[in-house]
């Protein structure tokens, strides 16, 4: 799977799998294709948005192997002791490279619960909703827009204050 455009098992690419997922939930997105950027800054100020407005997806694992998506905006970065005290757990770890793609079926960087081989719990940071954000579209060199307070209606995800500054 070394590059994102691959087609997976089932012959379809990530954005593939996130387009669909997406029409099954009733979100709009909106795919594009970006250069690469080497910092955050830079991928924002390629988009014309504000780094803020850049979502992190981050898979974090549990002590008993399930995960949950954190979503983090650019600048800011997981707490751990709000996480671990919002899920009720004593231990959370970024998985490896390899254990993140098994368990979403993305590579790192592509990231996004819509279209993750597994349908786990998303937590949003509190500092989301209320605008329109860009994160992973499931392929290197694209990106994905949305509503962030449809994604998380979509999700029925659990919005709460799990950030820090970076």
């Amino acid at each position: 799977m070394g590059d994102g455009g691959q087609a997976t098992g089932d012959g379809l690419t990530g954005a593939d799998r996130v387009r669909a997922d997406a029409a099954a939930r009733g979100l709009d997105v909106e795919i594009i294709e970006r250069p690469a950027a080497r910092s955050l800054e830079e991928a924002a100020e390629l988009m014309g948005i504000t780094p803020a407005d850049i979502v992190k997806s981050l898979v974090v694992k549990r002590s008993d192997d399930t995960y949950v998506f954190a979503l983090v905006p650019g600048g800011r970065k997981i707490s751990w002791p709000k996480l671990r005290s919002l899920l009720g757990v004593n231990k959370l770890q970024l998985p490896d490279a390899s254990l993140a793609l098994a368990a979403t079926g993305y590579e790192r960087g592509t990231i996004t619960p819509l279209g993750s081989t597994t349908a786990w719990p998303v937590v949003v940071d509190e500092t989301i909703p209320g605008r329109r954000v860009s994160m992973g579209a499931g392929e290197h060199g694209r990106s994905l827009f949305v509503d962030a307070d449809r994604l998380v209606e979509a999700f029925d995800a659990t919005v709460a204050d799990i950030s820090e500054p970076e």
